[in-house]
C-alpha cells in the first residue's frame, strides 16, 4: 500500500503515530503480546527482530519500554548448578581442535556437554550434541544413570540423524564420558577426530552450555515434573521449537533449521583449521 501511494512506510507510521497515537500503539502492544505469548522467554532485542520479519518499522528502545510497560520483559533466575564433569581419570585427553577452526558449513565441529535435571524425587541427566556452525541439537538422551552410555547414546542418535562425512571434529570437555574406549571407538570408526576444552576453561564449550541455560531457563524451571517421562516430552518438544522456532542473535536472527535451509543454497568451502606459529 506504501508503494502504491508513493510514500515510505517510516513515513506511514509516523503519520498513523500523529493522528491516532492510541490505536497505532495498542496495535503495536497486541504485536508484542502475541510474540511474548508465543516465545515466552525473549527479550526486546529478540521480540524487536520478530516484529520487523512481521513488517513492523519499530525501534528496540521503545519494544524495551512497551514491554517494560507491560511487564513481559524477561527474567532469567540464576541457580546453584552442581559440576557433571569429572575429568579426574587416567584415560586419554585430546588436543583442543574447536578454538582453531573456522567453520563455514554444518557438520565440521559437533559440540557435547551433560547437565543435571532435578525431578519431585530424583535427578535424571541429560547429554546433549549440538551442531557447532548452526547451533541445531542433533541428538541427545536422557537418563536416570550418569554412567557411560549417557553420551554414547546422544552420539549414536546423531549419526543416525546425519550421517555426517569423515573429517567431523567433536569437542567437549574432558569429563570421562567423552574418553572411555567406547565413546572414541565409535569416533574413530566413523572417521571423527576427538576435540577436548583446555582445563578450567568454559568458554571452549559455550555453544552447548548457552543451549542448557536457555533449556533449564525457558522449559525446566518453570514445571515441578514427577516423572522422567512427563520431562522427556517436554524435552522433545522444547528441542523441536529450539531447532524450528527459537531465533538466534549469532545466526542473523534465524533459526537454526532457517538457516541450514538458507545457507545450503550456496557452497560451503572445507572448514579452515588455524595454528599459532609458537
Amino acid at each position: 500500500m506504501c508503494w502504491l501511494s508513493g510514500v515510505s512506510r517510516a513515513g506511514y507510521y509516523r503519520n498513523w503515530k500523529q493522528e491516532q497515537p492510541t490505536e497505532e500503539e495498542m496495535e503495536l502492544r497486541d504485536a508484542i503480546q502475541r510474540i511474548a505469548v508465543a516465545h515466552r522467554h525473549y527479550g526486546y532485542r529478540r521480540v524487536t527482530m520478530q516484529l520487523r520479519r512481521q513488517n513492523w518499522v519499530v525501534n528496540h528502545k521503545r519494544v524495551a519500554r512497551l514491554m517494560r510497560l507491560d511487564n513481559l520483559l524477561a527474567v532469567r533466575k540464576r541457580a546453584f548448578r552442581p559440576p557433571t564433569t569429572d575429568s579426574n581419570h587416567q584415560m586419554r585427553f585430546y588436543l583442543n581442535l574447536a578454538a582453531r577452526l573456522q567453520l563455514s558449513g554444518p557438520d565440521q565441529l559437533w559440540i557435547a556437554d551433560i547437565t543435571y535435571i532435578r525431578l519431585r524425587s530424583e535427578f535424571v541427566y541429560l547429554a546433549v550434541v549440538l551442531d557447532g556452525w548452526s547451533r541445531k541439537v542433533i541428538g541427545w538422551h536422557l537418563s536416570r544413570s550418569f554412567g557411560e552410555d549417557l553420551s554414547l547414546r546422544a552420539l549414536e542418535r546423531s549419526l543416525e540423524c546425519r550421517r555426517p562425512a569423515a573429517g567431523l571434529v567433536h569437542h567437549s570437555d574432558r569429563g570421562f564420558h567423552y574418553a572411555t574406549q567406547a565413546y572414541t571407538d565409535l569416533l574413530s570408526r566413523h572417521g571423527i577426530l576427538p576435540s577436548m576444552s583446555r582445563p578450567r576453561n568454559p568458554y571452549d564449550n559455550a555453544k552447548c552450555e548457552s543451549f542448557m541455560k536457555t533449556l533449564k531457563a525457558e522449559q525446566i524451571s518453570e514445571v515441578r515434573y514427577r516423572t522422567m517421562e512427563e520431562l522427556q516430552a517436554d524435552i522433545s518438544a522444547f528441542i523441536d521449537r529450539y531447532n524450528t522456532r527459537r531465533l538466534h542473535s549469532a545466526l542473523n536472527y534465524r533459526t537454526p533449521e532457517e538457516f541450514e535451509a538458507v545457507m545450503a543454497r550456496s557452497a560451503h568451502p572445507a572448514a579452515m583449521m588455524e595454528f599459532s606459529e609458537a
